[in-house]
């Protein structure tokens, strides 16, 4: 069985994995969900990326865990990617949830369609990223009740974080990955991990579900986290 490192997107804590978590627990996995720094029950400390990366290394190096499946949601598939290189052999395998990748010399904010609308976004909000109105969730397979939990428990996300850039020891190709695109939010991988999927380093599966499935889908997530698990353990 696999231990999973759960960490969500921008604005979210560890809250947001309860029903997966519960799920891959129930199904005999190891499952720990991860606040990053500056966000949740860590809210109000500003953070870079390169303390995202230390928080996963850090929680990973704390308890102790091998045969762990780094999971990254958004956002923090940058951070995440980062660390999965930095945990060495305890390394089972990556799962990138709808996520943003890491690409070394590029922060988040340059992998926005508009990054200087961004940076300006967090100038006038002091350094600092609100969280989306509930309107935006609009059209991603939530329901009311699920779009008012995800309002009620998002804090704003510390800026640094999403400008600072990646910094990358090797190629990607070199971690064994799953990419999980969920259709509702775009049909297509971002093109980084679409070309890994193309040249067959990285392993593509579709949820027909929008950008939040740990909230929306997440018996089905959790099936395909365990499944990415047994698959990574049997190539090894």
């Amino acid at each position: 069985m696999a231990n999973f490192v759960l960490v969500a997107g921008a604005w979210l804590g560890a809250w947001a994995w309860d029903e997966v978590a519960a799920e891959l627990r129930a199904a005999g996995h190891g499952a720990y969900p991860l606040t990053l720094s500056g966000l949740a029950e860590k809210r109000g400390t500003p953070a870079g990326q390169q303390a995202h990366v230390a928080d996963v290394v850090a929680g990973v190096e704390r308890l102790d865990l091998r045969d762990v499946v780094l999971v990254g949601h958004s956002y923090s598939g940058i951070p995440v990617g980062q660390a999965a290189e930095r945990i060495g052999d305890r390394l089972a395998g990556l799962v990138l949830v709808d996520a943003n990748v890491p690409v070394a010399g590029e922060s988040f904010a340059d992998q926005m369609p508009e990054p200087a609308a961004l940076r300006a976004d967090l100038a006038a909000h002091g350094g600092w990223w609100p969280p989306l109105p509930p309107a935006e969730f609009a059209e991603q397979g939530l329901t009311v009740d699920q779009i008012t939990r995800i309002a009620a428990g998002a804090t704003a996300h510390p800026g640094p974080s999403l400008t600072e850039p990646a910094v990358l020891e090797g190629p990607l190709s070199a971690l064994p990955a799953v990419y999980v695109k969920c259709l509702l939010d775009w049909p297509e991988p971002p093109p980084v991990a679409a070309e890994l999927v193309a040249e067959g380093h990285w392993r593509l599966v579709e949820l027909d579900t929008g950008h939040w499935p740990m909230f929306s889908r997440p018996a089905e997530l959790a099936r395909v986290l365990a499944e990415a698990a047994r698959t990574g353990q049997s190539e090894r």
